[in-house]
């Protein structure tokens, strides 16, 4: 969340950063806070100076008994009494000042870079870079051939039926729609996909951890899941614990609570998890088959950083990324996100998309973002600088190396041939094959 100091120090800035982001009511919310901390010092300079009458009629007490004068030390008695219920009304007008602000807090979004794009949805994203000429930004190479947009390539989910890969009905039988069974070389495209991604992973630096894939509200409070996705989160009830939507949050949260030395800094962690979100509202065309699922394979990359440091690990990320996808041999772009189609939790984000072939269109495989403070604020995630041993925040950055099913999707749909579908070089060695047939 947002730090007071940020507020106090940038008000007007804080505040236009949250109307790019399109949140209703900045100028209010942003009022309301500080004035509950005003509310919040009243009451705790009031306790200050009730705690300091007290304690200097108290050490009267004995003075005024030794001198005889025991009708004014109980008066003095009585005095302390007043002052202690005083006291405990000011801790408690302190309590639910500090209470109402930090919940007031935990709805406001964190505020987006000076260069994030103005614009309220996805058609207001910048495209960046391509390797896909024509599409906007700078043109990393040219396409092989450039994107083939032929009526005759057959969607994922009918390539899938076609050779047993992927199994939507019985996924429906045993669990419900977005909940898919790989089968055969549809399950070894998943485990080589895995396998790759962290083997990648592995090779740039980062450690693999493998988290639990339930966490508590805690745990989605620090990350950012929680108060705003809540409604997109599986909540177990009984045990209140929810399925986690990536490795994001309990990865970042082995940091909640604790002060690093900037010698560890920056640490890099990357985790193979399942992932769960309800999508509730997600309807239509561009749901079917892997487009939007309920469990799906992903693989998350996370850093912990010094604020002088971070955007150079965000670029670094965006480079992970980008391999992977050239790597794969996929056409590909990345998007600079506008305020309005950014995260709740991001100041700043890039999207990477591959073409799907068979769909002709862009599908979302990655979101890499820089959180700045604003995660490590709510996590109470910090580090002690060597120069001067001051304790501060840390930065936290995400981003998806890669998300399974839209990849699959399109090395489906970009590599079909009249022999099979064939397996990109880099793979293949994962796979164990040259080609699915």
């Amino acid at each position: 969340m947002l730090t007071l100091k940020q507020i106090y120090d940038n008000k007007e800035r804080v505040i236009a950063g949250l109307e790019k982001k399109h949140f209703k009511g900045a100028a209010e919310a942003i009022d309301e806070v500080l004035r509950l901390d005003t509310e919040r010092k009243t009451a705790q300079q009031q306790k200050d100076a009730a705690a300091a009458e007290m304690n200097k009629i108290s050490k009267s007490i004995g003075m005024l008994m030794a001198q005889g004068k025991r009708d004014e030390a109980e008066a003095a008695k009585a005095q302390t009494g007043d002052l202690k219920l005083k006291i405990q009304n000011y801790e408690l007008k302190m309590s639910e000042a500090e209470e109402a602000q930090t919940k007031l807090l935990l709805t406001i979004p964190n505020v987006p870079y000076d260069i994030v794009p103005e614009g309220a949805a996805a058609e207001d994203n910048i495209v960046v870079k391509s390797n896909v000429p024509h599409h906007g930004g700078d043109t990393v190479g040219t396409w092989v051939g450039e994107v083939n947009n032929d009526e005759a390539k057959l969607p994922h989910w009918e390539l899938a039926k076609k050779y047993n890969l992927i199994d939507f009905d019985l996924g429906v039988k045993i669990s419900g729609a977005g909940f898919p069974v790989y089968i055969g070389q549809g399950a070894r495209l998943q485990r080589a996909l895995i396998n790759f991604f962290l083997a990648e992973a592995n090779k740039a630096g980062y450690t693999e951890i493998m988290p639990p894939t339930v966490v508590n509200a805690a745990s989605g409070y620090g990350t950012g899941q929680l108060p705003d996705k809540e409604g997109q989160m599986y909540h177990c009830e009984v045990d209140d614990l929810y399925l986690i939507p990536t490795a994001e949050v309990p990865v970042t949260n082995l940091y909640r609570d604790v002060i690093l030395d900037e010698a560890q800094l920056p640490i890099k962690n990357c985790a193979y998890t399942e992932c769960f979100r309800r999508e509730a509202g997600s309807y239509g065309k561009d749901v079917r088959g892997l487009n939007r699922l309920h469990e799906f394979s992903k693989i998350e990359i996370v850093r912990i950083d010094t604020p002088e440091h971070s955007d150079a690990s965000h670029k670094e990320m965006l480079e992970h990324v980008e391999g992977l996808l050239q790597k794969l041999e996929l056409p590909y772009r990345i998007l600079r996100l506008s305020g309005g189609d950014m995260s709740f939790t991001a100041a700043l984000c890039y999207d990477f998309e591959v073409y799907s072939e068979a769909q002709h269109r862009w599908l979302e495989v990655s979101s890499t973002s820089n959180f700045d403070t604003y995660q490590a604020n709510r996590l109470k995630c910090r580090y002690r600088r060597a120069e001067d041993k001051k304790v501060t925040l840390c930065h936290t950055l995400n981003g998806s190396a890669l998300a399974l099913p839209r990849i699959v999707a399109a090395l489906l749909e970009n590599n079909q041939t009249p022999e099979g579908i064939r397996i990109p070089k880099a793979l293949q060695p994962f796979f164990g094959d040259d080609m699915i047939r």
